[in-house]
Order: C-alpha cells, then sequence, then structure tokens
C-alpha cells in the first residue's frame, strides 16, 4: 500500500510539472530582442531611465514618446522611427507604471517644448495595480500631468502580453479608454495588431516585442498617429504600392474585338528532361479586299476549275457497275478542297495566312 500511494504521488507531481511546462511554453514568443544595456538609475523612482532629445530641425515638428521598457530598443537605436516630417524623442522607463512614468515626466528637463506627447499607455500596471479602479486613477494622474507640459497629447494602447489574461487586459485597455475620453484626449487601440497566435512578435519572455517583428510593427503605429494627430492628414506609406499594368482604352470594334486569352503551357519530354512550353498563337487581324483585289484573284487563279472533257470522265462498265474512281494523292485532295472554297466572301485571316492559301492555290 505504501508504494501504491508514493506511485500516485510521482504521477501526481509529473503530471504538476508537465502542465506548468505547458504554461511556461504558452506564454513564451520565438521572436528575437537584443541584449539589454546598462542604464542609470533615477532619483525619482529607482528605475532605470534614460531620455533621448533630437537635434532641433526647423522643418520637423517634434515628438515625444513616454512610455516604460517597449520603448528601450527605440532609445537605444535597436530600431528606428520611421523618416519623414517628424523627428522623435524618446524617454523611457524599464518596469514603469502610471505614477513612475508621472514621476519622471513631473521632474524632466526637456530643452524645449514639444509639439506633441505620445504616451505609450503603461501595461505593468497589469500587475503593479491591484484593481482596476486603481489603475485607471493613475493613469488619468499621468495624462493630467502630461497634458500641463503640451497642449497636445494622445495615447496608444500597450501591446498584449502573454503571460497575463487577455480578460484582464481587455478590462484594462477599456478603462484606460474611458478616462482617456472623459479628459478629451484621444487613445488609439493597438491589439488588434498583435495576433496571439503569432509567437515571432514576441520575445521569449512573453512580455517584450521582438526587435525583428513586433517592435517594426509598434514604431509604425506610433509614428501613423504622431502623423495624424499633428500634421492632420494620413501619412503616406513607407513602402511604395505595387505599380498596376497600364491597359490602354480602346473601343473593341478598333481592335477586332476582345484580346485572344492566355496561351495554355504545354510539357514537352526532351532527352529526358521535362520541358515547359508556353503556346503560341498568330493573332487575328481583319482583312478586307476590294472587289478589285477579288476579280484579280479569281482572274488568276479561278474558284471554278473547268470540267474535263468527256474522254476522261468515269467509264460505264457494261453490266451496270461503274469503275472504281482513281485515287488522288494527299497534296491533290488538299489543292482540291482549298479551291472549293468561296472566294468572293470577306476573308478575316492574318496575312501570313492568306499568303500560305494564296501559294497553295497557285501551286
Amino acid at each position: 500500500m505504501p508504494c501504491l500511494r508514493s506511485s500516485r504521488r510521482s504521477q501526481a507531481d509529473k503530471l504538476r510539472i508537465a502542465q506548468r511546462g505547458n504554461a511556461n511554453s504558452a506564454c513564451r514568443g520565438s521572436g528575437y530582442r537584443h541584449t539589454v544595456l546598462q542604464w542609470g538609475k533615477s532619483p525619482f523612482t529607482g528605475r532605470s531611465h534614460k531620455l533621448v532629445i533630437p537635434a532641433e530641425s526647423p522643418d520637423k515638428k517634434f515628438v515625444l514618446l513616454v512610455g516604460a521598457s517597449h520603448l528601450r530598443a527605440v532609445a537605444d537605436g535597436f530600431v528606428e522611427m520611421p523618416e519623414g516630417r517628424l523627428s522623435f524623442g524618446v524617454m523611457s522607463t524599464p518596469g514603469a507604471s502610471a505614477t513612475d512614468l508621472k514621476n519622471e515626466v513631473l521632474h524632466a528637463a526637456l530643452p524645449r517644448t514639444p509639439d506633441a506627447i505620445c504616451v505609450l499607455a503603461p501595461g505593468n500596471n497589469l500587475t503593479s495595480s491591484r484593481t482596476l479602479e486603481e489603475a485607471r486613477a493613475d493613469f488619468g494622474s499621468l495624462l493630467a500631468i502630461v497634458s500641463s507640459c503640451c497642449p497636445k497629447v494622445f495615447v496608444v494602447d500597450f501591446p498584449p502580453r502573454l503571460d497575463v489574461e487577455v480578460s484582464l487586459q481587455d478590462a484594462m485597455r477599456q478603462e484606460f479608454q474611458r478616462e482617456a475620453t472623459l479628459m478629451g484626449v484621444k487613445y488609439f487601440s493597438v491589439a488588434e495588431f498583435f495576433p496571439l497566435d503569432c509567437r515571432v512578435l514576441w520575445s521569449k519572455d512573453g512580455v517584450h516585442l521582438s526587435d525583428s517583428d513586433g517592435m517594426k510593427i509598434l514604431v509604425q503605429l506610433l509614428w501613423q498617429h504622431s502623423y495624424e494627430q499633428i500634421l492632420g492628414t494620413a501619412p503616406e506609406p513607407q513602402v511604395p504600392p505595387r505599380r498596376r499594368k497600364f491597359t490602354p482604352n480602346v473601343p473593341e470594334e478598333e481592335v477586332g474585338g476582345p484580346s485572344p486569352p492566355d496561351p495554355p503551357e504545354r510539357a514537352l519530354v526532351v532527352r529526358g528532361r521535362r520541358v515547359t512550353l508556353k503556346g503560341c498563337f498568330i493573332p487575328l487581324t481583319p482583312v478586307r479586299l476590294s472587289s478589285a483585289m477579288l476579280a484579280e484573284i479569281n482572274k488568276r487563279v479561278p474558284s471554278q476549275r473547268p470540267r474535263p472533257p468527256e474522254e476522261t470522265r468515269e467509264a460505264t462498265v457494261d453490266h451496270g457497275q461503274t469503275a472504281a474512281a482513281p485515287k488522288r494523292s494527299p497534296a491533290e485532295h488538299r489543292v482540291r478542297l482549298f479551291k472549293s472554297c468561296n472566294m468572293t466572301c470577306y476573308i478575316v485571316l492574318h496575312p501570313v495566312a492568306f499568303a500560305l492559301i494564296f501559294i497553295i492555290r497557285v501551286f
């Protein structure tokens, strides 16, 4: 009996370990993320902190990005923001909640006032806040401080995480969006751009986006919403669209009807090798012959052959049976077939084909 209990306990432990391993593997991404660089500690929050301000450019608008560790790759230059009529500064505080970001913005020494501030919603409140109401209140305090520093403020939603239940993430997004709407701040959702079944978008920890895939999507969204908020128009796509094939608009009666379909491909085996041949065709071109031309053709090559003399006709046998007709060669049969055609009608053939028929009829 003790051996049986120990065996069951061992099996239960193995099952528990396997379930824990499956849960951990479900929270892991497969993308690449750079090695974290060491930053200095902030005296206001005790967390790693970095502020990057671009050089002033008179023909570009200055946008300050405020967020947690998702902006770390941008601050260190591993992921670059798209170029254009905007220049981006970055204030990144890894592991910061809404309260930490508020303190950093409050004590930030900015050389000039930004034209707009983009706040990346703090996803760390999923683990730092005890309730959704507390997270919403902290987020409202952050927006109030940021709005006092710059007249134009907007929020981009935090990217999804693999280590937190989706229902909790959606509930916090709704609370953040309600608070931003009450304060008159634009709130843009990005969760639909990060499908949870595409694990390459996340790094191995399941929290941060991968530099190779996930961050490229995030910086495009940050750039797009910044462009819309400052310049008021939709940005031009970074990748030029494919050029459409030009098709001239010509009436069908001018080209002799619709164009023929693409010829099918055929396979041919030559010396043990399979060779694919594309079918060929001769495009039909309408050729209208004048009455003078038809008369000249009938004059040179009459369509009605003269009847043979009486002596060359088939002889009749005395017992009423007809003698067998002389056999014609294939060439004579083709000539007879072609010469029986009525040449007085309008001919719609390719000039090459018409010339071939004309030569056959002559010779």
